[in-house]
């Protein structure tokens, strides 16, 4: 097997970005998240479905899955299907770190949009198994080089990153909620990671600040190297201490399900890092662009449903649209 350098991260004068050291590492980068595992019932202006497959974890390690193996963990109860599992094993998602409880219940969540398709109101919110959920990842993701805690507790992500041995890079997702009511482990968590990916409100909400860019850079001292704001139909940010950059999000006519989507950008994004296993400027850029693509087939369908549905051959091809339209 071919062995390249070990790859660590450093602030430069040239901007944050990997260098090799001696040690030597495969080749085959690999790609842990850790999240949330639920059964949605969404309700948009048009259609309802009930008890489908969420949840921040399969909805990011599904998408991730189009650049390479994934690692994933989360708990769920005994209404688990051994059909989900088949269909993370057919996409390359290691589910060996999903803890099955007995006799408990999967978390469950019911949202229904509105008009615009982009506010929502929550009907209903049953963390059962998810309330008690402590982490327990497998000898062999403990190694994990790439590391994304999905949406979830700040504790939960601190409990996680206690099992794990030298990750090159650990990013995080974060929600108002937990800006909210665990802001102190928030904080020690944001002192533990390399990048932390969220929303314009929320990075406005956790900084105090009303203009999204001073925001996104008060969050650099707050411990994290880099900030990605996603901005919903408008793209995304990259922010460090030396680089920004700006990505438009895919025109889509035809928006079903919005519900996944910043997580299936989170996915698509560090699915594009690992396999490049850098975080170099043409890497961090079109980490962003494949992030954007891959959400943007994510909203097309219910769910995972629009994921069973292309390969990275038709994301590809999005790609060679999308550059066509960005280019000037």
């Amino acid at each position: 097997m071919v062995l390249l350098p070990k790859l660590v991260f450093s602030i430069t004068v040239i901007g944050w970005k990997i260098q090799p050291l001696n040690n030597l590492i495969e080749t085959n980068m690999t790609l842990l998240v850790i999240g949330s595992v639920a059964f949605d019932t969404i309700e948009t202006p048009t259609a309802k479905r009930e008890n489908i497959l969420g949840g921040s974890a399969p909805f990011f390690a599904y998408a991730a899955s189009f650049f390479g193996a994934v690692q994933m963990v989360g708990v769920v109860g005994d209404d688990w299907s051994p059909e989900y599992t088949e269909m993370f094993r057919k996409q390359g998602v290691d589910t060996s770190g999903l803890e099955i409880v007995p006799g408990g219940k999967t978390f469950r969540w019911s949202g229904k949009y509105r008009e615009n398709m982009n506010d929502r109101d929550t009907l209903d919110t049953q963390l059962n198994v998810l309330g008690h959920f402590q982490p327990k990842l497998p000898d062999a993701f403990r190694r994990a080089q790439f590391v994304f805690l999905a949406n979830g507790a700040p504790s939960t992500g601190l409990i996680a990153l206690d099992q794990i041995q030298g990750a090159d890079l650990v990013v995080a997702d974060t929600m108002n909620l937990w800006i909210n009511i665990a802001r102190n482990d928030l904080d020690a968590l944001l002192k533990r990671i390399d990048g932390l990916v969220l929303n314009d409100s929320e990075a406005k909400m956790l900084t105090g600040e009303l203009n999204t860019i001073t925001a996104a850079k008060k969050i650099l001292n707050l411990g994290p190297k880099f900030a990605v704001v996603k901005k919903g139909e408008h793209g995304a940010m990259f922010i460090s201490e030396y680089e920004t950059y700006l990505v438009p999000a895919f025109p889509t006519e035809k928006v079903v399900d919005p519900t996944g989507a910043g997580d299936s950008f989170a996915g698509g994004m560090m699915g594009y890092i690992a396999s490049k296993g850098n975080l170099d400027n043409e890497t961090i850029k079109n980490a962003l662009v494949y992030g954007t693509l891959v959400a943007s087939f994510c909203v097309e369908g219910f769910g995972l449903d629009r994921y069973k549905e292309i390969n990275r051959a038709e994301i590809d091809r999005r790609l060679d649209q999308f550059r066509k339209m960005a280019s000037f």
